[in-house]
């Protein structure tokens, strides 16, 4: 056993844990944070992005001991005081998923998109989340969302809904 302590949500953890566990699992497992999904156990799908100090990282090809002495964000840890990231309001207002699976990771690589990149064309968007993979949407309110969130988070803006595919508002 390997210790390892670690920020995860803004709370410090120290555990014992096997060498060999991976963060995906030591995130659901040994703290409940079950908003981070296992969808493919091959880095392929992009369900179990968090971002481990500061950047979106696939935790199913992270070992726990890897994120020792870093800083873990969940999607559980994105909303504050109640409030929704902007993101994950956008995806809800835009209709950004469907089944829900994969809403966790491409949220959370969206975020670290829109913080190297605040205003994305829809090509960026789309590279941006290339990662993650849905097989519900054509991507096209995943990428509206992630527009309408950008707008969204600049400096003054007023939150808008931003229009969806079939003659939303």
């Amino acid at each position: 056993m390997t210790q390892v302590r670690v920020t995860v949500d803004g709370v410090n953890y120290a555990d014992e844990v096997e060498p060999r566990l991976l963060l995906a699992q030591y995130l659901r497992e040994t703290l409940g944070k079950t908003g981070t999904l296992i969808g493919c156990d091959t880095s392929n799908c992009g369900a179990c992005t968090v971002h481990l100090n500061g950047r979106s990282v696939k935790s199913c090809s992270v070992l726990a001991v890897q994120a020792d002495g870093g800083e873990v964000t969940t999607i559980e840890g994105l909303a504050r005081d109640g409030q929704l990231h902007p993101v994950q309001e956008a995806f809800r207002e835009c209709h950004g998923l469907q089944c829900g699976y994969c809403t966790p990771g491409m949220i959370m690589a969206a975020v670290d998109l829109l913080g190297d990149n605040p205003d994305p064309t829809e090509h960026e968007v789309r590279e941006g989340i290339e990662g993650n993979l849905c097989r519900c949407t054509g991507y096209q309110n995943i990428v509206r969302s992630v527009q309408s969130a950008a707008k969204n988070m600049k400096p003054g803006a007023v939150a808008q809904n931003a229009p969806v595919a079939g003659g939303g508002n």
